[in-house]
């Protein structure tokens, strides 16, 4: 079974660029702690204050040992750091998902012979 934890945040839309660097840290963070992440999304049209963030475990479990391996780790400590300091998260939610089997992450038909 996947898990998802769904983030939802509401950010300083004066400070996107801010939250973009942050959003690229984990990139290397999250793999690196152990987490699957799908990615951080930024708003594009209509709300601008509202991003997003999609990671996966195995199991609640995993999510709970990807939290402790986080908080041993300099560079998450220091991204977390510079959310703080800058200020541009001003509201962070979190949901945890269960991906419905024969919909998780299903690729494009191949569209080999197709003119």
């Amino acid at each position: 079974m996947t898990i998802t934890c769904f983030i939802r945040y509401e950010i300083n839309p004066f400070e996107r660029d801010a939250f973009k660097e942050y959003a690229e840290n984990w990139g290397r963070i999250i793999p690196r702690c152990g987490g699957r992440l799908l990615g951080y999304f930024l708003p594009h049209e209509g709300t601008n204050d509202v991003a997003w963030g999609l990671i996966c475990f195995a199991s609640l479990a995993a999510y709970e040992a990807y939290r402790t391996r986080l908080k041993a780790d300099a560079e998450a400590r220091e991204n977390f750091a510079f959310a703080h300091a800058r200020r541009f998260i001003l509201r962070e939610e979190r949901t945890f998902l269960q991906a419905v089997d024969g919909t998780f992450d299903l690729a494009a038909p191949s569209s080999a012979g197709a003119a």
